[in-house]
């Protein structure tokens, strides 16, 4: 899914995120522990971490960056629950985007030109949606985990979402309770547990 354009600092912050793709433009990335190999103990880190928070960041194990060769600032611009809807998201920007940069004189007016075209999407997007919802993009996150952790019949609509821990031996699980019109449903992710 497209995102709104978010500044973000360090790319590969902790060494979480792995290089899959990457060009002048756009950098594709997959966290680690997803994918291939697992990750080991640091997968098992980051599924637990990627559970207990909540952030844009850290819900799709697939993102795409945007940034400027003589730039330090990466821009979030897409991310992704299966390579199939990052590598879609990543063929588009290619044939769609990356002709029209090269005629930008600066590079301000390439991440301005990239950043209105992500707005653009997602405006595009939004006409179709009819979730109404405080905060949209943060509901339609949830609804993607909601759809990968519990793979319930696609009629079954996800109502609201809560952030809570159930009290299970001596060790509380912090996860995620999700209602959706028929099912209650609770998923917790801690050290390699589900």
């Amino acid at each position: 899914m497209w995102l709104k354009p978010e500044e973000i600092l360090l790319k590969n912050a902790f060494k979480l995120w792995v290089t899959e793709k990457d060009n002048e433009y756009f950098v594709l990335q997959r966290r680690r522990g997803y994918g291939e190999g697992g990750g080991g103990l640091t997968g098992l880190l980051v599924g637990t971490l990627d559970t207990v928070l909540d952030s844009t960041s850290k819900v799709a194990p697939y993102r795409i960056l945007h940034h400027t060769p003589d730039s330090q600032v990466y821009w979030s611009i897409a991310c992704g629950v299966t390579k199939e809807e990052i590598d879609q998201h990543w063929d588009w920007l290619q044939q769609n985007i990356m002709r029209t940069l090269s005629v930008f004189d600066s590079t301000e007016d390439i991440t301005s030109f990239v950043q209105g075209k992500i707005r653009g999407l997602i405006a595009e997007e939004g006409k179709a949606s009819l979730v109404l919802e405080d905060d949209p993009e943060k509901f339609r996150e949830a609804h993607l985990r909601f759809e990968k952790w519990f793979e319930l019949p696609p009629q079954e609509k996800l109502v609201t979402y809560y952030s809570c821990s159930y009290w299970k031996g001596k060790v509380p699980c912090q996860g995620w309770l999700y209602l959706s019109t028929n099912f209650l449903c609770f998923y917790s992710y801690l050290l390699g547990a589900e």
